[in-house]
């Protein structure tokens, strides 16, 4: 099985997961806010759709995609916003939850059709299938986390968050160039305890900077679906410290993140 194949069978699985989630929602549930500042259950949702649905446009068609992509810079703080509350306003849950599987699924087939080498324009650097799928994940289990929050549901970790680890540690330098900063030269060394208490880790053993701690949490940073003081993440050298308070996994502006829980 190729990486793509295997990372694909696992957004499959993270997808599910919230499936499962939304599907018993009552409708107060999906009218309900979650931890999202002004983002309804069914705002997390058509958000997962919408991005279903431009990732299949760069996928499929590059030239357009650039067409959106030149939309949501002209309102490039608010795009993102915009676009989930289009598809709350026009599609009450069921609609939304059968628009949201019919997207995902078109999705999946085209990354697994896509030939092995391609790479697909997206807002931040271009993606392989492989990373066009993790990214996918990615987003898929930090807005799941928002819903399960919001629900009351305590969602025990799996091997899936390797790739959210994954591609948070790869972004590090994003984080930095989208809020206009330099990033360090040299490179950290990330050792993150699984749950089953295996070690997952990156960058030079010798690394002189270095960031440990649970896996959960580190998905839960560089998400920004906590606040770091909230999180058992630690650092060990001045630029590891400084990378723990702006780690962005996603692609776009950076984000606003989460006011420690005594904040809230």
């Amino acid at each position: 099985m190729s990486d793509a194949s295997a990372v694909l069978d696992d957004l499959r699985s993270e997808s599910h997961q919230l499936d499962l989630l939304v599907a018993g929602a009552t409708a107060r549930q999906w009218a309900g806010t979650t931890p999202a500042e002004g983002w309804t259950l069914a705002h997390q949702i058509a958000h997962l759709s919408w991005t279903d649905d431009v990732a299949l446009v760069a996928v499929t068609d590059p030239g357009r995609f650039a067409d959106e992509v030149a939309r949501a810079m002209e309102d490039p703080e608010h795009f993102v916003d915009r676009a989930a509350e289009e598809i709350v306003a026009a599609c009450p849950p069921d609609a939304l939850l059968v628009r949201w599987r019919e997207g995902r699924a078109r999705l999946h087939e085209a990354l697994a059709a896509a030939p092995a080498g391609t790479r697909f324009p997206w807002y931040g650097p271009p993606m392989s299938v492989a990373s066009m799928a993790t990214a996918r994940l990615m987003e898929t289990w930090a807005h799941g986390q928002d819903v399960a929050d919001a629900l009351g549901v305590v969602r025990a970790p799996t091997a899936r968050l390797r790739h959210v680890a994954r591609i948070g540690v790869r972004a590090r330098d994003y984080a930095y160039f989208v809020r206009g900063l330099e990033p360090p030269a040299e490179e950290f060394r990330v050792e993150l305890e699984c749950p089953d208490g295996a070690l997952l880790a990156y960058g030079p053993e010798d690394a002189a900077q270095r960031v440990t701690g649970p896996l959960y949490d580190f998905c839960l940073l560089v998400t920004q679906r906590a606040h770091r003081d909230d999180l058992a993440v630690r650092a060990q050298g001045p630029d590891a410290d400084a990378w723990l308070s702006i780690a962005q996994a996603f692609a776009g502006p950076a984000g606003p993140g989460r006011a420690p829980k005594g904040e809230r």
